[in-house]
């Protein structure tokens, strides 16, 4: 009895908002005999500012009050984020079944009919209160496992000091799992409203060996069902978890073993592709008994995102060809490569000539497309694996050729100058040419640990101002 009294001190308390006083003191007595922390409003404006104050963990509400109806009340709290998770148990005397669709729909949890039977009222406030645990206790185990990676990696390295840590943990989790099996048919009824998948597997041992062969499915909730396009009535209490994983990742099976042997959490993206679905899924599986549960959630969406900010970070938004940072980055891996095996690497840098007096001339709109057109010609001609075509500022381009000397690379540049020329783009302002022309600075290295990539950028930097400084429109290499 003390037992079940501090846990539900422990819960926070109960407010209940009724019109009617003679209705509080009823309610407010028998729920603090029953070691409740009880709060009394008697209509809504003054309950919303007591929550707002001091949110309860749970609401009994009659719906007819004046100036503000329950309906009005629980609509408002549901559209606070702040307020919407708290369950709310409507207490009225109003007994059509419109009157109780319509507290449901608004988001009550339950509905008591007055007059009401005292023992009905407890039992369904315990009801809610139960429910609301096992919802935190399953929001901490998930938040717990995704932490999980790196803490295992310190407790490697501090294992002598954390002995007492890591028993607490283990005993923390025979609890929850013992609370979970305990309450499972309440679980259910969270499983089956969850927007992510959930199951639990138990392992099935050989007999001699005591070595795990397969898993038997206990729970599965219908987002699984959709997932694997079968109905879940089917998958409950069939050995087919072995079958399953085959197609999808035959190292999965293992890594479940493991699992279960070692209590050690599981953590990871899976890429799911049936004849007519396909999709990424996260999952966090963690060990349950002799077996394991696992929660999984559809990340397609998310994969998609991140797939395309990865690609996006790297582009230079107008010409669509490789950015700057992306250049730097491409660079030191290819230099540190080139190190490694001695071969040559070559840089281009060049420049549209009088760039400004085209803009200044034909508008900043062809200028942009002027640049678009420019970099597809020289990615056209630079075609080839390990080469880079990026932007390095306004109008320079710089290209990055692998495994190519400085004779390779000044081909490469007349070739460029020679799809410049083929664009056939008007250029009035130039003092160069009637067309559009670039400059072109080259330098080329083989590594070593002496030099590095700023001088290979700066030796072309230099040819590029020579090749400006000798009138434009001209190749220049560096010089030995």
């Amino acid at each position: 009895m003390n037992i079940r009294a501090n846990k539900k001190q422990q819960l926070g308390g109960i407010l209940i908002i009724d019109d009617k006083l003679e209705n509080l003191k009823v309610l407010s007595e028998i729920l603090k005999q029953q070691g409740y922390k009880v709060r009394q409003a008697i209509n809504g404006i003054s309950a919303l500012r007591a929550i707002q104050s001091s949110p309860p963990d749970l609401i009994l509400l009659d719906i007819k009050m004046p100036e503000m109806d329950g309906y009005e009340v629980c609509q408002k709290l549901k559209q606070d984020s702040q307020t919407q998770e708290i369950p709310i148990i409507f207490i009225s005397a109003l007994n059509e079944v419109w009157d109780k669709v319509r507290a449901f729909q608004l988001g009550g949890v339950d509905y008591i009919n007055k007059p009401f039977q005292v023992e009905e009222v407890i039992a369904r406030i315990e009801t809610q209160f139960i429910i609301q645990r096992q919802k935190k206790q399953l929001q901490a185990e998930i938040e717990y496992r995704q932490a999980q990676e790196e803490r295992l990696k310190e407790e490697i390295q501090h294992r002598l000091a954390k002995e007492k840590q890591l028993q607490e943990e283990i005993q923390r989790r025979k609890e929850t799992e013992e609370i979970l099996y305990q309450s499972r048919a309440l679980i259910q009824s969270v499983l089956n409203t969850s927007m992510d998948g959930i199951a639990a597997f138990q392992s099935i041992r050989n007999t001699m060996t005591g070595k795990i062969m397969d898993f038997r499915c206990l729970v599965v909730n219908p987002i699984i069902g959709q997932i694997l396009k079968q109905d879940r009535s089917k998958l409950m209490g069939k050995i087919i978890l072995k079958r399953l994983l085959k197609k999808i990742d035959s190292t999965l099976f293992e890594k479940f073993v493991n699992l279960v042997e070692t209590g050690t959490p599981l953590i990871d993206d899976i890429f799911y592709h049936s004849d007519d679905t396909q999709g990424w899924y996260h999952f966090i599986a963690v060990r349950l008994g002799d077996g394991f549960s696992i929660a999984i959630r559809d990340i397609t969406d998310r994969k998609k995102i991140e797939l395309d900010l990865s690609r996006w970070a790297k582009l230079d938004g107008l010409t669509q060809i490789a950015n700057r940072h992306y250049f730097e980055e491409f660079l030191n891996i290819e230099w540190q490569r080139h190190l490694q095996e001695q071969k040559p690497i070559s840089l281009i840098l060049c420049d549209v000539d009088y760039f400004k007096a085209y803009n200044d001339t034909y508008g900043h709109l062809e200028g942009d497309d002027c640049l678009k057109k420019v970099a597809q010609a020289i990615d056209q001609v630079i075609q080839h694996p390990g080469n880079l075509l990026a932007r390095y500022g306004g109008e320079e381009f710089v290209i990055i050729l692998t495994q190519t000397n400085l004779l390779e690379a000044g081909q490469i540049a007349t070739d460029i100058q020679t799809s410049i020329r083929i664009l056939n783009i008007p250029h009035s302002q130039s003092q160069v040419s009637e067309l559009l022309t670039l400059s072109f600075g080259i330098s080329s290295l083989i590594p070593t640990p002496e030099n590095s990539t700023f001088i290979l950028i700066k030796s072309a930097d230099q040819a590029l101002y020579q090749a400006k400084q000798q009138g434009r429109n001209c190749i220049v290499t560096q010089v030995d």
